[in-house]
């Protein structure tokens, strides 16, 4: 899969060392503003515990998580949406991704500079989606232009579109994201694609905290109750702990330094899942002696195109595919037993793939 998660939020906020953390690139993590000038790209491996557990059974000679992609996009500042601090081009990456990480600074260090002077994450998110939103604003009031005097002439597809533009500006000018509008019809909704707004993108919010506010402090608190009403995923993780994590060789000293913390996974373990989610993203299996591997898919994808993932040879020419309840292979533990006890699907090119299914695909081209 191509689809992106974008890391935002102004300078020195942690975006880079969280990024560091997050895959094996290493964005220059600086103590100054616009240390990272081109988006950073990471290819980021998905934790799946699900995966150990089929290797178990399966004891293939090899097995292949599935990943998403992470950018790194350089600190905005107030101004952005003029051109400001390389705005226009930093604003044009987030243009690209399909979803947003926005970090906010919630702990306080008189070492790291913050390019507004004082600590306030709620000041900040407000600064970031104040540019964001000006942009937008910039966006459709262009496009209402263009397309104004075809609605007036009594073009139906084009008054469609004008009413969905003035509802947009309307949000827009009182200062809320547009992710708020809902589109009233499937060609809303298309429109509100093809519009690619910036402020319409899904967001998770990552609070970073220093080791003393990993369960919370009077930042994250404000945080929260500024953001409660959009609905949004909200993470509490410090970049600094991550870091030290990351600098330990072997699984068990890193479970061993969580513990310390009274944590049960770190928090870009944490993260990365969030990050899939936020994208609508779900795994299917792959299960053989050669290999054991996860595939990803987006959510209410039919049997046809999750198989095209894997080879677009398979969605051509597909007959039917054989489904396993991940359940179902842990209990009965191999694919033998699952037929036996009559437990093995055969779906048709209608079947929705669910999260863990355990796949074969039978095609012929």
């Amino acid at each position: 899969m191509a689809l992106q998660c974008g890391i935002v939020g102004l300078p020195n906020v942690g975006k880079s060392t969280l990024f560091n953390c997050l895959s094996n690139a290493r964005a220059q993590a600086a103590n100054f503003p616009f240390c990272t000038i081109e988006p950073n790209i990471g290819v980021i491996t998905v934790p799946d515990d699900r995966l150990t557990e089929l290797e178990k059974l399966v004891k293939p000679q090899r097995v292949v998580p599935t990943t998403i992609e992470i950018v790194d996009i350089a600190g905005l500042v107030k101004g952005a949406s003029k051109g400001e601090g390389l705005g226009n081009q930093f604003l044009g990456n987030i243009r690209q991704v399909d979803a947003i990480i926005h970090v906010v600074r919630c702990f306080d260090d008189p070492n790291v500079i913050h390019v507004d002077g004082s600590v306030n994450p709620v000041r900040d998110k407000e600064t970031i989606d104040t540019e964001l939103q000006l942009k937008d604003l910039d966006t459709v009031d262009k496009r209402i232009v263009k397309v104004e005097k075809q609605a007036k002439s009594g073009d139906s597809i084009a008054k469609r579109e004008f009413e969905l533009l003035k509802r947009i500006q309307s949000t827009l000018n009182s200062g809320v994201n547009a992710r708020v509008v809902e589109p009233q019809n499937e060609d809303e909704k298309k429109l509100m694609k093809e519009f690619q707004l910036l402020t319409t993108k899904p967001v998770l919010y990552v609070c970073n905290v220093d080791e003393g506010g990993l369960n919370g402090n009077e930042h994250t608190e404000a945080f929260k109750q500024s953001v409660a009403a959009e609905n949004a995923e909200i993470l509490i993780i410090s970049a600094a702990i991550e870091a030290d994590i990351m600098e330990l060789d072997s699984y068990e000293d890193r479970m061993a330094f969580l513990a310390d913390y009274g944590l049960k996974e770190s928090g870009v373990a944490r993260l990365i899942k969030a990050s899939y989610r936020l994208l609508n993203l779900v795994t299917y299996f792959t299960a053989g002696v050669q290999e054991v591997r996860a595939w990803t898919i987006t959510e209410n994808t039919k049997a046809p195109q999750a198989a095209a993932v894997i080879h677009t040879d398979f969605e051509k020419g597909f007959i039917r595919a054989e489904v396993i309840k991940y359940d179902d292979f842990l209990k009965y533990g191999s694919e033998a037993a699952i037929k036996e006890a009559g437990k093995m699907g055969v779906e048709g090119k209608d079947y929705v793939v669910q999260d863990a299914d355990i796949m074969h695909f039978r095609f012929n081209v």
